[in-house]
């Protein structure tokens, strides 16, 4: 279950980051010259390669998503390397009559890319290219190219990078897309509020697909497709080719390391663990509402603690311990001081004295090391904190993981520190809706491939709605929840049997911007090509 849990929700968030929603795709046709050319002496893009089910690769390119618990059976699969054979692979398989799906990274959390429906798998992890593009004076990121190479680029060419999760593996098509975030977004706050434009292939009402660039700029005609992709997750809208990054707030003609944030020149990483064996009900509350309340009071964008980054693993009594781990973007006695100050306020009063760690390492050692992992199935379910959780909440948690279930099951709540300069957006400038909430919550299980996932599925399912008994078994937006993170997609949420609180899955997902989505929906993809269970769907 360790590596379940590394691979499936490091699969973005930020000792983790923000996992990849997928891409689905149906009926693009040609392409325009929006597209933009990678420098000059880049070599010749891979592909196109058409690869079907006796061929040797099939296997490799069909299992490669991080959730082992969904494998796509398409007919075929188009290795795609350049914005051109994206559109000639989906006009062939249009012209077949076939549903198509789009993978980059592979972290899709649901079955949106391997559902059986999925005909033809559009493959753009060879879109990977990351370079400075002088004439839009941005960084330009493909889909395909990973993150633990965005970052190792970006620092080693210019000293700068993006706010996006600490799981290297992940592809940046899906991450930006539903927001971006990981380990420096409390300082600098999300991937998406440095995206300076975009490059979609979409598809008009008569069939005829077309590369549009879409930028920041109010007056670009386009604009509105920009706003769809600060946040609004993938599959929604066309198939992202292309983004460029750089900071609203730089002046025209700066030079390109003033153009991101400066990466630290090293960080310090942390971890203190508590044996279940040393908690009791009491000592475990404490701990719970002292973590939840530390974040309340130090989540403000100029708080001291902005650099620091932390998740609290709160594991099932199988696992035997629960674990805050973190990092600090500095180093030094004063950051140690800052770490201790923390550790300390999130064990007062508990008792039990954690076993402590840390380690000082170099930023792009930290941040870039590149870790292959076999796919694992898993499932998980995600909300957003404004407070910390309730006293009801905390016995219901602390039931569910010491419980009889949680002695025999492996599974997990993850809260993820958040806040700082996130919160400083207003919850309309992106379509990243949630703009005050402090920390995320990320419900967890995992198992082998041989084990029944029913008791699982129950249990974690069983667990969420339990703590959102209050609001119909599903955070809805109030005091202390603020709804759902589109990046961990769950179907559940809008399923009626699990989800009886009357507030629809959008509104989790989107809240008040969903209306602005629909309309950029029935503007860009008037036939809803691109579609999956839980896209957004045209207006009525």
């Amino acid at each position: 279950m360790a590596e379940v849990t590394r691979r499936g929700l490091l699969a973005g968030a930020a000792v983790l980051g923000g996992s990849a929603a997928g891409l689905t795709v149906q009926g693009v046709a040609a392409t325009s010259a929006a597209a933009a050319s990678p420098p000059p002496g880049s070599p010749p893009p891979l592909g196109p390669v058409k690869v079907g089910p006796d061929d040797p690769r099939y296997q490799s390119l069909t299992r490669r998503g991080c959730n082992a618990r969904f494998v796509g059976k398409p007919d075929y699969v188009r290795v795609v390397g350049s914005t051109e054979q994206v559109v000639s692979a989906v006009q062939q398989a249009v012209r077949e009559g076939k549903r198509i799906a789009v993978r980059s990274g592979g972290h899709c959390f649901e079955n949106f890319v391997d559902e059986p429906s999925v005909r033809v798998l559009i493959d753009t992890s060879s879109m990977s290219a990351v370079y400075y593009d002088a004439r839009r004076q941005a960084f330009a990121v493909e889909p395909g190219a990973l993150l633990g190479e965005v970052y190792r680029r970006l620092f080693l060419g210019w000293g700068v990078t993006i706010p996006a999760g600490a799981t290297t593996e992940v592809g940046v098509g899906g991450h930006v897309l539903g927001g971006g975030y990981g380990a420096l977004s409390r300082r600098h706050g999300l991937s998406v509020d440095y995206l300076d434009a975009v490059e979609v292939v979409v598809v008009d009402k008569s069939g005829k697909a077309t590369s549009v660039v879409a930028t920041r700029d109010p007056s670009d005609p386009h604009h509105d497709l920009w706003w769809a992709h600060t946040g609004g997750g993938g599959g929604n809208f066309g198939i992202v080719t292309r983004y460029w990054f750089r900071d609203p707030a730089a002046p025209q003609g700066t030079d390109p390391s003033q153009l991101l944030p400066r990466a630290p020149e090293s960080v310090t990483s942390f971890s203190a663990s508590w044996s279940w064996k040393d908690l009791d009900q009491r000592s475990f509350t404490q701990l719970v509402r002292n973590h939840g309340r530390w974040h309340e009071h130090n989540s403000g964008p100029d708080s001291p603690y902005a650099g620091l980054f932390s998740l609290l693993m709160l594991n099932t009594r199988k696992y035997g311990s629960i674990t805050l781990a973190g990092r600090l973007d500095s180093t030094g006695s004063r950051a140690q001081r800052l770490i201790d100050d923390y550790v300390a306020a999130i064990s007062q009063g508990v008792g039990a004295r954690p076993t402590r760690g840390h380690e000082v390492q170099p930023w792009l050692e930290a941040a870039a090391r590149m870790e292959e992992s076999a796919p694992a199935p898993f499932k998980s379910k995600a909300a957003y904190l404004r407070k910390c959780f309730t006293t009801r909440q905390i016995d219901v948690i602390h039931e569910q993981l010491s419980g009889k279930a949680g002695g025999e099951l492996e599974g997990s709540l993850w809260l993820v520190s958040y806040g700082g300069k996130v919160n400083s957006v207003p919850a309309d400038a992106t379509a990243v809706a949630q703009r005050d909430s402090i920390l995320k919550a990320i419900y967890l299980t995992g198992w082998e491939a041989q084990q029944d996932p029913q008791p699982r599925l129950t249990w974690v399912r069983d667990f969420y709605r339990a703590v959102y008994a209050d609001s119909g078994g599903v955070p809805v937006p109030g005091a202390v929840s603020d709804g759902c993170f589109i990046n961990y997609p769950d179907i559940d949420i809008a399923d009626p049997a699990l989800n009886t609180s009357g507030t629809p899955w959008h509104t989790l997902y989107y809240k008040d911007n969903y209306p602005r989505l629909q309309r950029v929906k029935a503007r860009w993809d008037p036939r809803d090509e691109f579609r999956h269970t839980l896209s957004v769907r045209p207006p009525k």
